[in-house]
């Protein structure tokens, strides 16, 4: 979820201004409108993709979880890796934290039932992917040519990062219409400079993901294992925590939401 171009006041700046607090989002009565979403059967194949180590456990962690319940296989794939989240630390380099948070990214996906599906890493530059637009659908297609499903950041997050790899999928996925795999697009970034009810979300093609009990606490525990991310690094200000109470608000709703 966090680029190279720091935490969250650093990121909204010159982009998306102001943040949404999270018990607007939960008082909108909106939400009882929405349609269920369609899960697949048994055997299908689904590629999740993300920008950053923790996006896709972030915005679905129950998904993949009632995902693998009913026996889709499942593969995942990670642009970057995400070692811009803490730039000027005097307390881990960006190596270190490239390492860090694919350990955590592991856990997380251990934690949610899938410690033997596959996990892709691009290693492409943290906050830089609008960078590599020419060269990521390339890269990206040779994992989600397989797949039944493709699940990936909204092309319209408004989250540089995010946007340029949710595009890169619809152009290899959309390039052969009605023949390429199903597409779900995840939002991550949009919950903290929308608005509910307003026309920038495309409350039409929105489904829901009514979480029970248990995989909310399995998506709870393993938004935990991103210690890096949670938990600041230190007490320098340069180690402060990335994902604050406030924002980890916003993905501990009792349902998640793709577009279809």
């Amino acid at each position: 979820m966090v680029t190279g171009t720091g935490r969250l006041d650093h990121k909204r700046a010159g982009h998306h201004r102001g943040h949404t607090d999270e018990t607007l989002w939960r008082a909108w009565p909106g939400w009882a409108n929405l349609l269920d979403l369609h899960l697949p059967s048994a055997g299908v194949r689904v590629v999740v993709v993300s920008a950053h180590p923790d996006d896709d456990v972030l915005a679905l962690g129950g998904l993949v979880q009632r995902l693998h319940a009913g026996g889709c296989e499942l593969a995942f794939v990670c642009c970057t890796d995400g070692e811009a989240s803490h730039p000027g630390s005097p307390t881990m380099t960006r190596e270190q934290l490239a390492l860090a948070r694919a350990d955590e990214l592991n856990r997380a996906q251990a934690r949610l039932g899938h410690a033997a599906s596959q996990q892709e890493w691009l290693h492409l530059p943290d906050g830089h992917l609008v960078d590599a637009s020419a060269r990521l659908p390339a890269m990206l297609a040779r994992h989600v040519e397989w797949a039944d499903v493709v699940v990936a950041p909204w092309r319209d997050d408004g989250h540089p990062d995010h946007e340029a790899c949710g595009r890169a999928v619809a152009e290899v996925t959309f390039a052969d219409p009605g023949a390429g795999p199903r597409v779900w697009e995840y939002p991550v970034w949009a919950w903290h400079w929308a608005t509910p009810g307003t026309a920038a979300i495309p409350w039409r093609r929105t489904r829901a993901v009514r979480l029970s009990a248990r995989e909310r606490v399995g998506k709870a525990e393993a938004i935990a294992c991103f210690d890096s991310q949670v938990r600041p690094l230190s007490d320098d200000p340069a180690d402060a925590v990335v994902l604050p109470d406030a924002v980890l608000a916003h993905f501990t709703r009792t349902f998640e939401v793709v577009f279809t």
